[in-house]
C-alpha cells in the first residue's frame, strides 16, 4: 500500500497521551490531502440496492474506500498498546471518537485558548483575502480537534464577520441572496470579489489621474496672470508717482494733483508758477 508522502508526519511523531492535539491535527492534513477525511464526520452510507442510481452506487463505494484508508492511517500512527485497542473498531470515525474519549480531558484550557484565538482575529484592511481566511481555518480546524462542535453555516458567519469593510458589500449580498458555500467555495468568492475590488480602485486611481492639471501648466498660468496685473497697473496710470510734488514738497501725488490752493499776487490773480 502507497501513502501519502505526508504519512512520515504521523509516523514521526505516533500517538501518546501527551500529544494528542498535535497527532490529530497532522493527521486531519493527511486525510483532507488523500480526500478521505469526508468519512470522519459523514455517516456510513447503507448499501444500496442492485438497482440503486448509479451515483448512490459510487458514493458508497467512495465512502467505504476512504474509510478502509482511514483506519489504516489511523492505526499506522499509534502505538502496539493502542493499535490493539482500536483495531476491532468498526469504522475510523469510531476510532476517533473513543481516542476523543481517552485523550479529551486535556483540552479544555486549550479549546478556550483557541476559541479566544478565533475570536478576535479580524482581517487588516489591505491583507490578502486568502491568507485570512486560511488563517480562520485553522483557527476552526484546532477547535474542531479540541472537541467544540461549529456547523457549517456558523464558521462561515464567523469568517464573514472577522472580513474587512472592503467587503460589506460581500456579507450584504451573502445575506440578502441567502447563500450557502462551505469553506473552500467561500474562499473561491471571497478571492474573486477581491479581484473584482482591486480592478475597480485601478480604474479609479486611472481616471482621477487623467483629470488633474499638470502642475507646470498651474504655475505657467499663474506667471502670466501676475505679468497682466502688473502691465495694467502700469499703463492704466494706477502707479503711484515717484518723487515730491514740487507745489507742497510731499511725495504720492503730482503737482496739479495736489490738495493745497495755488498762491496769489497781490492783486488776487493766481501766480504763474514753474512747473
Amino acid at each position: 500500500m502507497g501513502f501519502n508522502p505526508l504519512f512520515t508526519i504521523l509516523k514521526d511523531n505516533k500517538l501518546t497521551r501527551p500529544n494528542y492535539i498535535e497527532w490529530k491535527r497532522n493527521l486531519d492534513i493527511v486525510l483532507t490531502a488523500e480526500e478521505y477525511k469526508f468519512c470522519t464526520y459523514e455517516p456510513k452510507p447503507e448499501q444500496p440496492a442492485a438497482d440503486a442510481p448509479e451515483d448512490e452506487k459510487e458514493y458508497y463505494k467512495r465512502w467505504i474506500k476512504a474509510d478502509e484508508m482511514s483506519r489504516c492511517y489511523i492505526l499506522a500512527a499509534m502505538s502496539g498498546v493502542l493499535q490493539h485497542q482500536h483495531q476491532s473498531m468498526a469504522t475510523a470515525s469510531d476510532m476517533l471518537f473513543n481516542l476523543k474519549e481517552l485523550f479529551g480531558d486535556q483540552n479544555r484550557a486549550a479549546r478556550q485558548v483557541a476559541m479566544k484565538a478565533l475570536m478576535n482575529t479580524q482581517m487588516a484592511e489591505g491583507t490578502p483575502v486568502r491568507d485570512h481566511v486560511l488563517k480562520m481555518m485553522s483557527h476552526l480546524n484546532e477547535i474542531e480537534i479540541l472537541g467544540a462542535e461549529l456547523d457549517g453555516e456558523t464558521q462561515i458567519d464567523i469568517i464573514l464577520m472577522s472580513l474587512s469593510k472592503s467587503f460589506e458589500q460581500f456579507r450584504l449580498n451573502y445575506n440578502m441572496n441567502k447563500r450557502q458555500y462551505s469553506l473552500a467555495e467561500l474562499l473561491t468568492e471571497l478571492q474573486a470579489a477581491e479581484g473584482l475590488f482591486r480592478q475597480s480602485v485601478q480604474v479609479y486611481v486611472a481616471e482621477k489621474g487623467s483629470s488633474s492639471k499638470p502642475k507646470g501648466i498651474k504655475k505657467k498660468k499663474k506667471a502670466q496672470t501676475q505679468k497682466a496685473v502688473k502691465a495694467v497697473g502700469v499703463q492704466g496710470g494706477v502707479k503711484k508717482p515717484k518723487g515730491k510734488c514740487f507745489r507742497c514738497k510731499q511725495s504720492g501725488h503730482w503737482k496739479q494733483d495736489c490738495p493745497l490752493p495755488k498762491k496769489t499776487n497781490n492783486t488776487g490773480v493766481p501766480a504763474i508758477q514753474n512747473a
